[in-house]
C-alpha cells in the first residue's frame, strides 16, 4: 500500500480529567488517546512533544508503529521523560519519520453518562 497521512500532525487542545465518577476500570477511566496509522511498508518511529500555558514543553515521548499496522496511545499512560498530570490543558504535537495518519479521542467519564469526542488531528505540511 501506498504511504498516505503526514509526517506532523498537531492537537491544540488536550485535557485529561482528574476523576471518572464511572468507575476504576482502566477502559472507562476518563482519557485522551491517539490512534495511529501506519499504512506504510516500513516501520514508523513516531515522537509526541507536550506543550503547556505555564511552562517548558515535555518530550519527546518516543513510539514505535509496526509497518501496515494501527496503535493506540493514552496520554495517560505517558511515562517517560514524565508523567502527564491531569486536570491540566496541553497541545500536542505529533512527527513520524513516516507519513502517517492521527486520530484523537476523548473519553470523560466525570458523569454517568459517559461523553466521547473523536476528530482527526491536523495534518502540518
Amino acid at each position: 500500500m501506498p504511504n498516505i497521512g503526514a509526517r506532523r500532525w498537531v492537537i491544540p487542545e488536550g485535557y485529561i480529567p482528574p476523576q471518572s465518577m464511572v468507575n476504576a476500570d482502566h477502559a472507562l477511566k476518563s482519557h485522551e488517546a491517539i490512534c495511529i496509522l501506519n499504512a506504510g511498508d516500513e516501520n514508523a518511529e513516531v515522537k509526541v512533544t507536550l506543550y503547556f500555558s505555564d511552562k517548558a514543553p515535555t518530550g519527546p515521548y518516543v513510539f514505535s508503529v509496526p509497518a501496515q499496522r494501527t496503535r493506540h496511545l493514552r496520554f495517560n499512560d505517558f511515562n517517560d521523560p514524565e508523567p502527564l498530570p491531569a486536570g491540566i490543558g496541553y497541545s500536542s504535537v505529533i512527527e513520524s519519520d513516516r507519513p502517517v495518519v492521527v486520530q484523537h479521542t476523548r473519553l470523560d467519564s466525570r458523569a454517568a453518562e459517559v461523553a466521547l469526542m473523536t476528530t482527526l488531528a491536523w495534518p502540518c505540511p
